[in-house]
């Protein structure tokens, strides 16, 4: 019999809800953005996100439903993100799903974030399946997982500061072009000169695959205040390209080395920067040059979304994994302590 899942998420500022059969068929996908919403403030506020998902959670749970054309009493089980994210937003989505979970006498299923960032190339890409290699690239989030299986991850490389969608927002939001920047910011490259000017990309001394953007973000400000009191005028344009290749020639960098340390050749993204043009083309080109192929979600599935959520849920659940009406949300939740020192890091050579 097919295994129906009710996903939802509400970690940032996106509410949403899904139904998937089977771990891998989108049934319906709800997303609320409240991008409009907090495009003023130049980001997300936590307290407006959480009251705004308070008013939309329901309504958006209903509609996935509806679009489904399932009720409660289909469903095998609800699957929720407990973390990582805002501590206020994750309450209102767990709170929710607690409640329904109780009330149509159901599994709850605790999902974390990034794996289901990982498991929306599971509904991308029907036959993929591990071991892959998955860059998670978001305002919140850089990381390089060894997906080893469904349920077992091992990170090789992760930020040592500014998340690489972190690092675009705040670029855009120095050069003026607003929130949120990955878009923004993707959208002005296209008309811009990506070696107009030299960022510097960060190499660590004893080879690790982790990255670092406060040094480039840093660097794109004192171009910015230099070019300010010289009085040159700014070609916006170039600086977005510029700033933008060099973040993504890391990404691709660091990535396909992990690919080859550990001999895979199936490299996923995931997250909102993987619909990031030039990552998207970049590493494409490069990675299948050395024989690797490259996946990467739609456009939809790279945001936050439900769907994603459902997916991770129906692993977990198929492998038993069940929650109690405890539990809480992990706003700092790790993915995995294991970080990789392997001396057939590329790198590292």
């Amino acid at each position: 019999m097919d295994t129906l899942i009710l996903g939802i998420e509400s970690s940032c500022d996106e509410t949403a809800a899904s139904v998937i059969k089977n771990g891998r068929y989108i049934m319906s996908n709800v997303i609320s953005s409240q991008i409009d919403l907090h495009k003023k403030y130049g980001g997300v506020v936590p307290e407006i996100a959480s009251r705004k998902h308070v008013e939309l959670i329901m309504p958006v749970v209903h509609q996935a439903l509806e679009e489904a054309g399932v009720s409660l009493k289909e469903i095998d089980a609800v699957g929720v993100t407990y973390g990582p994210g805002l501590v206020g937003a994750l309450l209102v989505g767990l709170t929710a799903a607690k409640a329904i979970a109780f009330a149509a006498n159901k599994p709850l299923v605790g999902v974390h974030h990034i794996e289901g960032h990982i498991a929306a190339n599971y509904l991308q890409e029907p036959e993929l399946e591990p071991p892959f290699i998955c860059l998670v690239a978001s305002g919140g989030h850089s990381h390089i997982v060894h997906v080893k299986s469904y349920s077992e991850f091992e990170i090789l490389g992760q930020t040592r500061d500014d998340a690489a969608g972190e690092a675009f927002d705040k670029i855009s939001r120095a050069i003026g072009l607003g929130y949120p920047g990955g878009p923004l910011i993707d959208k002005n490259a296209l008309n811009g000169n990506s070696k107009a000017i030299q960022f510097p990309r960060v190499t660590f001394e004893d080879g690790s695959l982790d990255f670092s953007f406060s040094g480039l973000k840093t660097a794109v400000l004192n171009y910015l205040n230099r070019m300010e009191q010289t009085g040159e005028k700014i070609n916006i344009p170039d600086v977005a390209a510029s700033f933008q290749q060099a973040v993504v020639d890391v990404l691709v960098r660091n990535t396909i080395a992990a690919a080859k340390m550990k001999n895979i050749n199936k490299i996923a993204l995931a997250g909102g920067v993987a619909a990031n043009t030039q990552l998207r083309n970049d590493m494409k080109q490069k990675a299948e040059k050395q024989g690797i192929k490259v996946m990467y979600p739609g456009l939809i599935l790279c945001t936050d979304n439900a769907a994603m959520i459902g997916c991770a849920a129906y692993y977990e659940f198929i492998n038993g994994k069940r929650a109690g009406m405890d539990l809480n949300a992990v706003p700092g939740l790790k993915l995995s302590t294991s970080v990789s020192k392997d001396k057939n890091n590329p790198l590292s050579q």
